[in-house]
Order: structure tokens, then sequence, then C-alpha cells
């Protein structure tokens, strides 16, 4: 009898091992830079999955932004990463899987869902080995408060003699600061302002790629004049905005203090839970009517396989989940403004992201001119962008000295394809 009970024993206390391994062994952790994602996560997606993977547990771990980038190779260096990674468009992604930190995930079930354009941003050169699964992009454009328009007698400007009007008239009531930007923390000023009205004079994806060539210099009339239009926005900027961080142009916005925000269609989500009036957004203002406009719809944001995790098969399972409908729709909708790059489509139902969305319909879509192949040596002409677009603002340089600082920096190391 005692043998008996000493067997069962021993057989329950295997099977409790094994299933705390298993769960141990279960448990993702998934890496982003999208903190400001948190409770999405945690009170939508994951439960979703989890209602048909219970046995699999997933965490969100979020870092800050601005050190994201750092702080995950020091952890993939380390092999304390996550078993997830989110995946930046590009360059940044694209040297993590070549130094074998990203996985292939080519053959994951789930990626026939996306087309090659989708899967662009987080695949090879030559096309063959895709190593995120793509979640979503996001589009440029202007984020407005309704209320300040009515009161002002401002309808969404067109053209750009409409959007310095408007400017002017809303700094000439002085009720409120007319753009909520600073330039202290450098990429907003580029962000939001270069990469946002830049497309309309450099053509979209025709001048990108003739950029990418050696057919188009950054010194040529079309990739200056953005520059010269964005040192025009100083004066309504409000005062010390060379001192204003990101989230002080948030909160300038959001608590009704400022009219315009040039923004990034992830602004969305967030805005909508803090502001207490009717938000409308209009795309980047075309320099004459009847000119085509253009809008940046930039693939920004996957999720891929630490190489190194100790889950790969559940990850795998998450993974091809992200992949499904499902998650685009549930993704699409929890987080307003980034559109899903499934080709199923999703309806929106946020009024705000279905605006921002409508304009694929009207405008030609292209993507960050700095972040594919651009942005691979030193300098690294992204970063050098982002400095360069916030002396601009700030007066320290002239248009034509920020572009042949950029041009100057890039011909140190970019010699294009023959």
């Amino acid at each position: 009898m005692k043998t008996k009970l000493l067997t069962a024993v021993l057989l329950g206390s295997s099977v409790l091992c094994s299933a705390a391994a298993f769960a141990q062994d279960g448990t993702l952790t998934i890496e982003s830079w999208r903190n400001d994602d948190l409770a999405i996560w945690q009170e939508k997606l994951i439960p979703a999955f989890q209602a048909k993977h219970p046995d699999i547990k997933v965490v969100f771990s979020p870092s800050a932004p601005t050190e994201y980038n750092a702080a995950l190779n020091a952890k993939l260096d380390a092999g304390s990463a996550g078993d997830l990674i989110t995946c930046r468009p590009f360059d940044a992604s694209l040297d993590l899987f070549k130094s074998g930190k990203l996985a292939d995930l080519t053959e994951l079930s789930g990626m026939e869902n996306f087309s090659d354009v989708a899967k662009s941003a987080w695949t090879t050169d030559d096309g063959k080995q895709t190593f995120c699964v793509p979640m979503a992009s996001v589009i440029h454009g202007f984020i407005y408060n309704k209320d300040a328009f009515k009161e002002l007698g401002i309808e969404p400007p067109a053209t750009e003699d409409e959007f310095f009007a408007a400017l002017d008239k809303i700094k000439e009531d002085g009720t409120y600061i007319p753009l909520a930007m600073g330039t202290k923390d450098l990429w907003e000023a580029a962000t939001m302002g270069y990469q946002n009205i830049g497309p309309t004079y450099w053509h979209g994806e025709e001048g990108r790629l003739a950029l990418l060539k050696g057919e188009q210099k950054l010194t040529d009339p079309q990739w200056v004049e953005p520059f010269a239009t964005l040192a025009k926005w100083k004066p309504y900027l409000g005062d010390g905005f060379e001192a204003q961080t990101y989230p002080d142009s948030q909160n300038l916005f959001t608590l009704g203090r400022a009219a315009i925000f040039p923004a990034g269609s992830w602004e969305i989500s967030v805005f909508n839970t803090q502001v207490d009036f009717e938000m409308g957004a209009f795309p980047p203002p075309v320099k004459a009517a009847g000119d085509t406009c253009y809008i940046s719809d930039h693939t920004d944001i996957g999720i891929g396989l630490n190489a190194a995790s100790k889950n790969p098969e559940a990850a795998k399972t998450f993974l091809t989940w992200v992949a499904s409908p499902e998650f685009a729709e549930i993704y699409a909708n929890a987080l307003p403004g980034f559109f899903s790059l499934n080709s199923t489509p999703v309806k929106m139902e946020d009024p705000l992201a279905q605006e921002f969305v409508s304009w694929r319909d009207k405008c030609k879509s292209t993507i960050r001119s700095t972040y594919q192949i651009l942005s691979r040596g030193t300098p690294n002409l992204e970063n050098e962008t982002w400095v360069e677009s916030a002396n601009v603002i700030n007066g320290t340089v002239t248009p034509e000295e920020a572009a042949k600082k950029l041009q100057t920096g890039l011909d140190s190391w970019y010699k294009p394809a023959e």
C-alpha cells in the first residue's frame, strides 16, 4: 500500500513539475517601444490570444521609445531579451536579422496573408527572406481642434497658402498656439515636419527611389524646399519651442492650448482618451490647388522571433495568430491610427482613423525617405535629418546648408548600385 501511495505521489509530482515547466516555458515576453499600448495589449490583444491558447502566457514589456533600440540591443547581446521582438521598419531590424538576432519567418504559417509590399520593410534586399510579421503602417498629416477652427471660422486647408493663412488667423486671434511642435527631441521636427510635408515636394516614391538610385540629390530643389517651408513654421510654434519636448507638444494640444498638431496617426488612440473637444485631420497641403497630394503611409511596426528564444514553438503559435485576420481586426480598432497591413480589409470604427485612411484613396502613398538603405552607414541619414530639421526650424542653419550637410554625409559612404 505504501509502495502504491509513494508511486502515486511521485507520478503526481512528476505531472505537476511537467505542467509547471511547460507553463514556464510557455511564457512569452514581448519587447516593444510602444509603451502607450500597454493597456491595449493587456486588456484586449493578449486575452483574445489566450482565449484560444490558455496554456501560453504572454507579457507585454515595453521600453521608452527613445531608448528602445539601445536597450533591445543590450538585452539581445546579454541573452536577456524577450521571446518576441517588436520590429522597427527596414534597416534596424534587417541588421538584427543579419547578425542572427532575429529568426527567419519566411515559412511561418500566416505569412501568406501579406503582400510583398506589406512585407518589404522586413524582407532582405533580395526579397528571399522575411523576418518579422507585418503589423501596421502609420500615416502622417495634421490633427486639428475642430472647436478652435469653428470659433475662428477656419476650414481645413488644402493648399500651402491656405495653411499659412490659417496659421496667421490663429496667431492673430491669440487664443491658441497655432502649431504644437517643439525641437528639443529632434526626431519630432523631422518625423512630423520634414517627412510629413516632404513627399509633396519630391513626389513621394518617384523622388525617394530616384534618391536611392543616385538620380537625385538632397541638394536638389525638391529636397531643399521642404526645409524652407519648415523654416516658415517658426513664428507659429509658440514661445520656448526650442525647449519643448514631444510630450510637451502632446499636452499643449490635448489640453486645448494649441489648434494644430503636426502628427502621425499613432496619436489618435492616445488623444482620444485625453481631449474634451472634437478632432479632425487634414493631409499635407499641396503647393497649388489641383496638384496631386502625397502622404507618408509608412510601414511602421512588425513583430519577430528572438532567435535565442527558449520558447520558439509557443512564439511561432503567437506570431501565426498575429498574422491572422482576427488580430488585424482587433489591433486596428483597438489602436486607431495603426492601419492593418493584412490583405483582409479591416473596417475602421474610429472616425478620425477613418479620415486618415481615406487619404489612401485620393493621395499617392510613400514611406519615409531615409528608412530604406540610406541610413545604414555613418553618418546615419535618419539621425542627421532629425538634427538638421530642428536646426532649420531653430534658425541656426539655412535650408541649403542643412541639405548640403546631409548630402555630404550620405556621399561619404553611400554609392548607389550601378
